[in-house]
């Protein structure tokens, strides 16, 4: 303190302060030396350490880390350090880093959803901030609005690499301790699998989606539900995302393998940024190589890129719907697969994809237009999917409109699953995953479905979305919050996101969870 200034290391005089977190506040402050301002980023986290020495000497190397991180990186997309101010192991260090003119994506966000074109282009700068970090062997970790300062321009700053994981340093995670946001954590992270650049894809993926749909499809009332629904892997098709629609269902790919290379990302934000170029990038290409994909032949005048933006789900193994797209059985092996084209009811089949690999199971007498979310044809879907899995427990069951989904073990192992979707009388397979903690086995028979009329009534009665266009209905072995009992979760949605209520076994109310 100097004459009412305040002065950090004899050098960097505070100004304002532009805003706080978990991890400390940032300043706006002017450096005497140079005659510029600056950004100091004061790391104090919520909850005092000087009482807790081991602490505070994580909390320093953490700091430290930090701008070692963003040291080695310089691209104008990624913040840039000057200078660290380190008092010793006892006392907090300030970072101090260029002073970005412009708001965060979490503030702009605030104002409304961008549009597709605008949420590519910043998408693009945001990849190439995350492209190079990984080249340097760093993993940002906790990629969401709040750590993208957009400049004058709007052009994205990618900041806050504090709890970056560096490939070479050793980690500084305790055992069990959740790093990150939950909202924006890949899944395969809550799994433990730490370190894979492609964790850094989802969470981008999450950002775009929200930036352009106007709502979090996973966020929940607490955070626990939050990482539950994460893990579950629900992600719901995109309504507003037009062309940038093939780019979140590849970013958004349960499987970290299948998300694309960051090249073959940029070529797709590239076109979607600018739907009218010629330089449509065609589909994904996973990780593991190029996939072979049958062509799709449009007549009339309707346009690719009209085609493009009405997809549902690309073919991105375990993309929205965490492994069963809106309208198709996922791939797997890079085998051929057709986009399935949104607003194409049963009338037109041409846009069906063809069936990846058949159970031999006989089409029913039943498979007229009408939707499965019936009692009748529900039950008559049970016994289907059970014929065609050989009688294996269920870890999930999903019933949509049009088609229904099932997570069924893998006969003799008991921590694997794999994929049946039922459409049209047909059920196909893919390979599924690993069965996660909050997996439970359900048994879809043992529910009151004669109730399932009532409670979509009340559903579209009492959550809050007065013109719904979409339905479905999960059956859950062991719902952690009605007490570990088995429930149906009643989902209604529209345009602008979802809600849904409990039900019991018997079809008795539980809870209501409404849009607000």
């Amino acid at each position: 303190m100097t004459s009412g200034r305040v002065l950090i290391d004899n050098r960097f005089e505070l100004l304002e302060r532009l805003g706080s977190g978990g991890m400390g506040t940032v300043w706006r402050a002017h450096d005497l030396a140079l005659h510029r301002e600056v950004a100091l980023k004061e790391v104090r986290p919520s909850g005092a350490t000087e009482d807790d020495p081991d602490r505070a000497r994580m909390l320093r190397e953490r700091v430290l880390r930090e701008a070692r991180a963003l040291a080695r990186l310089n691209h104008p997309n990624v913040v840039t350090i000057h200078h660290i101010v380190d008092a010793g192991e006892t006392a907090h260090p300030w970072i101090v880093m260029e002073l970005v003119r412009g708001r965060s994506l979490q503030d702009r966000l605030a104002e409304g959803p961008l549009t597709p074109a605008e949420a590519a282009r910043l998408g693009r700068g945001v990849l190439a901030a995350l492209w190079t970090a990984h080249a340097a062997g760093i993993c940002h970790r906790d990629v969401k609005p709040a750590n993208v300062l957009l400049r004058d321009d709007g052009s994205p700053v990618l900041t806050d690499f504090g709890i970056a994981a560096l490939h070479d340093a050793p980690s500084l995670t305790a055992s069990g301790q959740l790093v990150g946001s939950p909202e924006y954590i890949a899944p395969e992270r809550l799994r433990g699998r730490e370190g894979d650049p492609a964790s850094d894809l989802w969470s981008l993926g999450m950002l775009l989606y929200v930036a352009v749909e106007g709502y979090h499809p996973m966020r929940r009332e607490t955070t626990m539900a939050t990482l539950a629904a994460v893990l579950n892997g629900h992600v719901p098709p995109p309504r507003r995302a037009g062309p940038l629609a093939p780019v979140l269902a590849a970013l958004l790919a349960q499987d970290p393998a299948a998300r694309p290379p960051a090249a073959e990302l940029d070529r797709m934000l590239g076109w979607a940024a600018d739907p009218a170029s010629n330089t449509h990038p065609g589909l994904p290409v996973s990780r593991g190589g190029p996939r072979r994909f049958r062509a799709v032949t449009v007549t009339g005048a309707v346009t690719l890129s009209v085609v493009l933006t009405a997809v549902v789900l690309l073919n991105v193994p375990g993309g929205f719907g965490g492994g069963a797209d809106p309208g198709a059985s996922q791939p797997t092996g890079g085998s051929a697969r057709t986009p399935v084209i949104a607003g194409t009811k049963r009338a037109g089949r041409s846009a069906a994809p063809e069936p990846e690999e058949s159970t031999g199971s006989e089409p029913e007498e039943n498979t007229g237009s009408g939707t499965l979310l019936d009692p009748r044809r529900v039950r008559e879907v049970i016994k289907v999917l059970r014929k065609a899995t050989g009688g294996t427990d269920f870890v999930g069951f999903v019933v949509y409109d049009e088609y229904v989904v099932a997570q069924a073990l893998v006969p003799g192992d008991k921590k694997l699953y794999d994929i049946y979707t039922y459409r049209d009388g047909q059920v196909n397979r893919t390979k599924g995953s690993t069965v996660t903690p909050l997996q439970k086995r359900v048994k879809p028979e043992s529910f009151n479905w004669d109730a399932l009329p009532a409670l979509l009534r009340t559903a579209d009665r009492k959550l809050g979305i007065t013109r719904p266009t979409g339905h479905y209905v999960i059956a859950e072995g062991g719902w952690v919050f009605a007490g570990g009992q088995p429930v149906l979760l009643v989902y209604v949605s529209d345009g602008y996101g979802a809600a849904y209520l409990t039900a019991s076994v018997k079809g008795r109310v539980l809870r209501m969870m409404p849009r607000d």
